[in-house]
């Protein structure tokens, strides 16, 4: 799928690695979660010009983070739907509290 991954179980710690500044993750959370509640309420209203917005409240906050906090580029441009499971998946793993333990497993420090 990605240059130099052969499988998303090689990917994952390589994206927690560009996401090792706290910084960087919490725009992160605002990007993923402001786009899936964008994403419910075109849904929801059925206002579908709405999911044009989508992308720009996830990637917008994300790409942020990477350029002027982490200082890397976004791992989108290497694999871009490993890159989205692994947004929500960060997101997901940081709402149940379970990053700190993900991101000590694989001794990436923040």
């Amino acid at each position: 799928m990605a240059t130099g991954f052969r499988s998303y179980a090689d990917f994952w710690p390589f994206y927690l690695r560009e996401h090792a500044r706290p910084a960087t993750r919490a725009v992160h959370y605002f990007g993923t979660i402001a786009s899936a509640l964008v994403l419910i309420a075109a849904v929801v209203t059925q206002s579908w010009w709405w999911l044009l917005a989508v992308p720009f409240f996830g990637y917008g906050p994300a790409w942020f983070g990477h350029f002027f906090i982490e200082r890397n580029k976004p791992a989108t441009f290497q694999a871009p739907v490993w890159s989205l499971i692994s947004d929500y998946r960060m997101c997901g793993l940081w709402l149940s509290g379970r990053l700190g333990a993900e991101l000590m497993k694989h001794q990436i420090r923040g």
